[in-house]
């Protein structure tokens, strides 16, 4: 029987709600949390609004529960697929990978395969638009996750931060690392590893010059090869349109994409986040 196949993913992924229902992209949100209230990532809340919210009130964030993704499966078999293919952002940053596994382990009468993308926000992005496409393009589940594993490796994302301190409030970085950062100016370029954590990429002071290592970074790499590019912002949406206009101009990019991330990421991250995730082609 031919496999019809849905694709699934995390809010995380920093797919625009547009695209996502044109490439038919079932999304889960992550969650904000706050004393009062949990928001789901881009449904209730938007990132905005919880930068507006800080320094004064940093909130937590949850994954989506096993009932959350035991309904979205649900929903997705009641459309008449008899496959999934669920694509998250790194277990390293989250439980959301292993807990689509738990539920798919109770489902017998679907095929839900999951894909760790070891990385987050558009890197996992682009993984996630290739597989969509895929699925259009009539792709059985084992040829698209062999291709999601040789793509893993051609997706890099590096990031700057007005601070370092979200990072530490979230036990993304050490205490020590965090002050330092802050006592130094440094603004260190932060990238994800091949097992899906984060490290320091290369040191900067200052945010000048951090924003010129970013650009630097992307200009290397467009012309060892054709590229697709997003460029990210959190709070930073000036800074961000002033680069992306600098980048626009780069020979070898294929595609270029702005984007802010979603609150869940920022939640960590803090107003003042630039970025980029280059794909190779």
């Amino acid at each position: 029987m031919r496999e019809k196949i849905a694709l699934l993913a995390d809010s995380a992924c920093d797919i625009s709600t547009e695209i996502c229902q044109k490439m038919k992209i079932n999304i889960i949100p992550l969650k904000v949390v706050y004393p009062e209230a949990s928001y789901l990532d881009r449904v209730d809340i938007q990132p905005d609004e919880v930068y507006s919210r800080m320094p004064a009130e940093i909130p937590t964030t949850s994954m989506p529960s096993l009932d959350e993704i035991k309904t979205a499966v649900d929903r997705i078999r009641d459309e008449g697929f008899t496959h999934v293919l669920a694509i998250t952002l790194s277990s390293k940053f989250s439980g959301t990978f292993q807990a689509i596994n738990v539920v798919a382990n109770e489902i017998e009468d679907m095929k839900i395969s999951t894909f760790d993308s070891k990385t987050l926000s558009y890197s996992t992005g682009w993984m996630v638009l290739e597989a969509a496409q895929s699925i259009a393009d009539g792709m059985n589940m084992e040829k698209i996750l062999k291709n999601l594993e040789g793509m893993r490796s051609k997706v890099n994302i590096y990031y700057v931060l007005e601070t370092l301190e979200y990072l530490r409030r979230g036990g993304r970085i050490g205490a020590v690392s965090a002050m330092l950062g802050e006592f130094l100016h440094f603004k260190p370029i932060i990238a994800v590893d091949d097992e899906g954590k984060y490290f320091i990429h290369s040191k900067t002071r200052g945010r000048k010059k951090s924003i010129e290592r970013l650009m630097n970074i992307v200009e290397q790499k467009s012309q060892e090869k054709p590229i697709k590019l997003a460029v990210l912002q959190g709070g930073a949406k000036k800074e961000g349109e002033k680069m992306l206009e600098h980048l626009r101009k780069l020979p070898n990019i294929q595609e270029i994409v702005f984007s802010d991330i979603t609150p869940t990421l920022g939640v960590h991250t803090g107003p003042g986040l630039l970025g980029v995730s280059i794909c190779e082609v």
